[in-house]
């Protein structure tokens, strides 16, 4: 598929005003500050090579969720003294995303220069695939690059509207190129084996289609955290007041066309869930807490992490693998004394790139714990996207790359 798709690569910039849909929704504390830049410095190459070409940069994004109003809380203004440290150069802002005000400053700009407009969500058109809204916001460039994979799987203006007011000028950022290339490369199942795939987080609802995809390829598949325990309900075991969610009777039918689907593929032992869990009999880090077998939960109590078998368990397997890929926690990740199976998942996977597998990583929790324990830099691959990673790996192409294939 990227074959199909223009790249940076394909343009030259200079004396072009670009207009770059970055994702710089990261995380801040109440000081303002970045509590994890991964997204941004994914994101540094594609502006560096357009400024080194002598293009003229305009960046929009959104942050948070303000609810089509401008707010303080949610200003990206926050960004600018990060953004010029990083570039080694004066970033400007501009107070708005559209308008006479801001087409006045974006025509101010010289080549090499680098502009960064206000919170594209401050106006609600952002979140309703308008029109109108598009073709102002295509005012404000020659060629349009999306480099802003976590959001491209929504159907927002910026990612699937106003590419098409661009023409065949318009490209992906080399983050973007990125993500597609490794998840190509997972996705067509030639990856080396064994092929482990862990899949944590609370809701199994969102990783149903996932989970149906990748046993036609995947040797193990690890389900862990909230997502574990519908399947154990439905296989008799008690679960006590661990997570379920509302639709359980629809999730159960779904889940039994699981187990049939890997018996069809001879493929009966791929699903793995752990062997014991960490109870506690109240959502907090001060909770009573003791080891139980996770199908035999008492009444009163709920699994909020994975028990040192089942780490034992999933790290064995982990360690044996070739290729790997992790998205979302096996706990209850931001209570620290739920916290320890999640970071030991995240070492094992570290340990065992060192040793030569292929691993790619994506989700706040799961990348948050491989930099609590300062081996980030060991994962082949950290994807920018969690909703996004999730959506590509039910094999559909995301709404943003389709709308920048289409050179209509």
């Amino acid at each position: 598929m990227i074959e199909d798709i223009k790249t940076i690569n394909d343009f030259d910039f200079e004396n072009q005003i670009v207009l770059i849909r970055v994702d710089f929704n990261v995380p801040v504390d109440k000081y303002y500050q970045i509590t994890d830049d991964t997204r941004i410095q994914f994101s540094l190459p594609t502006i560096q090579k357009i400024l080194s070409e002598k293009g003229r940069i305009v960046l929009i994004s959104h942050f948070g969720r303000p609810n089509g109003k401008p707010s303080k809380t949610y200003s990206l203004k926050f960004l600018i003294p990060f953004l010029s440290k990083k570039l080694k150069l004066t970033v400007d802002f501009c107070e708005d995303c559209i308008g006479k005000n801001v087409e006045k400053k974006i025509n101010e700009l010289k080549n090499g220069e680098i502009l960064l407009l206000e919170n594209l969500r401050f106006y609600k058109e952002e979140e309703e695939e308008n029109e109108n809204f598009a073709f102002e916001l295509s005012k404000l460039g020659n060629i349009y690059v999306n480099d802003a994979f976590g959001v491209s799987h929504r159907l927002h203006t910026s990612i699937t509207i106003l590419p098409k007011f661009f023409g065949k000028k318009k490209c992906i950022g080399l983050l973007m190129q990125k993500e597609i290339q490794f998840l190509n490369k997972f996705l067509s199942g030639k990856g080396e084996k064994p092929i482990t795939v862990l899949l944590g987080g609370a809701k199994i609802s969102s990783k149903i289609e996932i989970i149906e995809n990748l046993i036609d390829f995947a040797d193990h598949i690890l389900i862990g955290g909230g997502m574990s325990y519908p399947f154990i309900k439905i296989k008799g075991g008690k679960i006590g007041n661990s997570l379920l969610e509302k639709d359980n009777k629809i999730i159960e039918k779904i889940l039994f066309k699981i187990f049939d689907k890997c018996q069809e593929k001879n493929k009966k032992n791929i699903l793995s869930f752990p062997k014991d869990v960490i109870i506690a009999d109240s959502f907090k880090n001060t909770a009573n807490t003791k080891v139980s077998a996770i199908d035999s939960i008492p009444d009163g109590w709920a699994g909020l992490d994975i028990g040192p078998l089942s780490i034992k368990y999933f790290c064995d397997i982990i360690e044996k693998s070739k290729t790997i890929l992790w998205n979302g926690p096996v706990g209850v990740f931001e209570l620290t004394n739920f916290s320890l199976g999640t970071r030991s998942i995240a070492k094992a996977i570290a340990k065992t790139t060192e040793k030569g597998a292929f691993s790619l990583v994506g989700g706040g929790d799961s990348i948050a714990s491989l930099k609590m324990e300062g081996c980030d830099n060991k994962i082949s691959y950290l994807s920018t996207g969690g909703g996004a990673l999730l959506e590509s790996l039910k094999n559909k192409i995301l709404p943003g790359i389709k709308a920048v294939i289409n050179n209509t």
